[in-house]
């Protein structure tokens, strides 16, 4: 019997590979970057699919940013009359703007301009859908509680920029569709008391249409707009790898350690393939399915009207809400208040945004909570919670549907009063009934939950006994499962002191306890207790899992 030993050595590098080395050593002498990108680079990310929502509000916002640019090389942001020559045979000869015709000319004359604008555009509805549906995943398990409030404040003013964007861009084209909504915009900044009309010469450049909003415009659209969505967006990621990721509740799982896989390679592989899946449903979307057809428009009148004219969804509520308001006007001191406008396309709105920003620091009030969450609630553990963000959906979805009341009326031959009628009593009906049943739910789920953990899983099987009776077999739920249905913390209402001290003195800002109490009692006064290590021992040793 014989031993071979043999050894192997590394091939000398390649003058590539010396290069490469040489650069990176020179890099890292200076700038000190293969430290912090090793650190980056291990950062755990936990796994679960409604994490990629901010992702692809992400990649929208990157196709957005390269499908824009590439339209810019065609577009020309002007007013100026021309008259169209161009391959649409309809419009020849037609007088339209500079604006106008230049889309038209991507339309139909750049190679793939066409497929360009139609990626444009349902990235920017993508952008702004999946903002939103972020949002709701933050809001119902709880992401946006401390240490996150800020990143909250900031996903929140994304999304508002975003439909302002969204406007923007749609109403660039200068067709008839965009310049309706454009003629829409203009009532609302004229309905402003004192100042409106200086302030619509001074948006539009003098009498609407004018000729200086769309240069105006454009420059808001490609350049200051997204600068700031540059910033903000950095922002964003940048807190997120500060603060570690939010992870839902799991065996293992703390606020102390993050569960999941490396950014290299995992998460940047992973980021890689979903981003290029994103830009292939775009693409897709975009070959089959034609959005924005302006040609079809014509060029913008302000003598004229697009009949049936509906604005990209996410403007749909702000629409539906100045249908639905009835025309209330007050003259005071000669001055005309319009209440129909203000009401609905201002205050409305500004409400609406508002509490959306400062929930987190409202609910931390509430609860007086100031302790650091890394694990994400279940909306059925925050009953109170999700009901609110259940009854905001409903009026918000009221509001939608009655931007397209003029639709729904042909569609299913409705009188368009009544359907306004009906919107106007659903919105402060069905949101409040909405609350309820959720929030009945929501707590029918936690005793659901406290059932499973203490008798088990219905397995369906029928057991006879010796004494003759029938049971169902119920099968213990795992472990794990256990943990899950059990590890939330039950949080209950604020215990309210006494209003004045033992010598009988007011105790101050008893006002401000009391008000914070009946909140807390609100939020806080219906819950399921979860049932406890003793009352799970117990049930298991009297009746053994049936």
């Amino acid at each position: 019997m014989s031993t071979t030993t043999s050894s192997t050595t590394a091939p000398p590098p390649t003058a590539l590979g010396r290069a490469a080395g040489g650069a990176g050593k020179y890099l890292d002498d200076r700038l000190g970057v293969a430290s912090q990108s090793k650190k980056l680079l291990r950062k755990v990310f936990p796994d679960h699919w409604s994490f990629m929502l901010g992702e692809v509000a992400l990649y929208s916002f990157i196709i957005l940013l390269i499908s824009g640019t590439f339209l810019t090389f065609w577009y020309v942001p002007s007013v100026a009359e021309v008259t169209y020559e161009g391959s649409y045979v309809p419009l020849k000869g037609v007088h339209m703007s500079e604006a106008y015709a230049s889309t038209l000319e991507i339309s139909f004359d750049v190679r793939g301009g066409l497929v360009m604008r139609q990626i444009h555009h349902w990235a920017a509805l993508l952008f702004v859908a999946s903002m939103m549906v972020h949002l709701l995943r933050v809001f119902f398990t709880g992401a946006f509680r401390k240490p996150r409030e800020f990143n909250w404040v900031i996903g929140a003013i994304l999304l508002i920029l975003g439909i302002v964007e969204g406007f923007a861009g749609y109403s660039l084209p200068d067709d008839l569709l965009s310049g309706t909504g454009l003629r829409i915009a203009q009532a609302i900044i004229q309905a402003i008391p004192v100042v409106g009309t200086w302030l619509s010469f001074f948006v539009f450049g003098g009498e609407f249409p004018g000729t200086a909003f769309i240069p105006r415009l454009y420059t808001i659209h490609v350049l200051l707009l997204p600068a700031i969505f540059l910033a903000l967006i950095t922002a964003h990621l940048a807190l997120v790898f500060f603060h570690k990721h939010t992870q839902y509740p799991g065996p293992g799982r703390t606020e102390k350690n993050v569960v999941g896989y490396p950014l290299m390679p995992v998460y940047i592989a992973k980021a890689g393939g979903f981003f290029f899946l994103v830009f292939g449903v775009m693409a897709l979307l975009a070959a089959i399915a034609t959005i924005n057809p302006i040609w079809g428009y014509g060029p913008y009148e302000p003598t004229q009207v697009t009949a049936g004219s509906q604005p990209d969804w996410y403007m749909g509520f702000l629409d539906g809400a100045v249908r639905s308001m009835p025309n209330w006007e007050t003259t005071v001191f000669g001055v005309t208040i319009s209440w129909n406008i203000i009401v609905p396309a201002m205050v409305l709105p500004g409400i609406l945004f508002t509490l959306m920003i400062f929930y987190p620091f409202i609910e931390a009030w509430v609860t007086g909570d100031r302790r650091e969450h890394h694990i994400l609630d279940r909306p059925r553990n925050q009953p109170t919670r999700t009901a609110l963000g259940v009854m905001s959906l409903v009026f918000f979805a009221i509001l939608f549907a009655n931007g397209g009341n003029d639709i729904l009326a042909i569609t299913f031959n409705v009188s368009i009063n009544a359907i306004t009628w009906a919107t106007r009593i659903l919105l402060f009906v069905a949101p409040p009934i909405a609350f309820v049943i959720t929030k009945r739910i929501c707590l029918g789920l936690q005793r659901r939950d406290r059932e499973k953990v203490l008798h088990g899983r219905e397995t369906g099987i029928i057991q006879r006994l010796p004494n003759g009776e029938f049971v169902e077999v119920h099968e213990p739920v795992t472990p794990a499962e256990a943990w899950v249905l059990t590890q939330q913390e039950v949080q209950r209402p604020l215990e309210l002191g006494p209003a004045t001290d033992e010598n009988g003195v007011r105790r101050p800002g008893s006002l401000h306890h009391r008000l914070r109490a009946r909140v807390s009692r609100f939020y806080f006064g219906d819950r399921v207790e979860p049932p406890t290590p003793d009352e799970v021992r117990e049930l298991e040793a009297s009746h053994g899992g049936h």
